[in-house]
């Protein structure tokens, strides 16, 4: 009886013993995919005839891949070359959106902000601050005249051209051009290539 009872007792213990093992194993913990941070765009187009293609086509492909977009423009509702109305988010005026990419759309209403000082002092702090800068048709006169461009390598629309080296650009006649921060686009046929090499710069 006493060989029954301690057999018992060990296999008992040894029952225990197992228990305590299975309840001390730490389990794994599961990795947890960090969300990808999204990246914010400002658009600035013309109040007036700013150019279809240089607007829409990027808009369009900066959503379709998850970036969030903010239009600016001088007034709340801005019109385009063939009269679509964009209502906007900000006015040049007040602007409250922190952004990654600053984007300016061209068509002949862009000339209004060739001599705008409230852009320029954007634009200044916006490459200091190594953030990506964009300008389409003969929008990167208004980067030529903020002065960033100076030295850097830069296309635009042909009427733009001699500003662009008036104010220290070197101008390369291609369809998009990079350098650094700043991406250049000579017109409308550009723009997917133009938005494409925005967001490569993104990533």
């Amino acid at each position: 009886m006493k060989k029954l009872l301690i057999v018992l007792f060990l296999i008992s213990i040894f029952v225990c013993g197992c228990e305590v093992e299975k309840k001390t194993q730490v389990k794994p913990e599961k990795q947890i995919e960090k969300p990808t941070e999204v990246k914010r765009i400002l658009m600035v187009i013309a109040p007036n005839n700013f150019k279809d293609e240089e607007y829409f086509i990027p808009k369009e492909i900066f959503q379709k891949e998850g970036f969030v977009v903010k239009t600016a423009s001088l007034n709340k509702i801005a019109i385009s070359v063939e009269g679509k109305r964009v209502n906007t988010d900000f006015t040049i005026d007040d602007i409250k959106f922190d952004f990654d990419a600053i984007v300016f759309s061209g068509g002949p209403g862009a000339a209004v902000y060739f001599n705008n000082e409230k852009l320029f002092e954007i634009v200044r702090r916006s490459y200091n601050e190594g953030k990506i800068i964009g300008a389409i048709c003969i929008a990167p006169s208004i980067l030529a005249n903020s002065g960033i461009l100076k030295g850097k390598k830069a296309t635009s629309f042909k009427s733009e051209e001699s500003n662009l080296k008036q104010n220290g650009a070197i101008y390369i006649d291609e369809g998009v051009v990079v350098d650094g921060n700043i991406i250049t686009a000579n017109g409308p046929k550009a723009s997917e290539e133009f938005a494409n090499k925005i967001m490569e710069a993104l990533r």
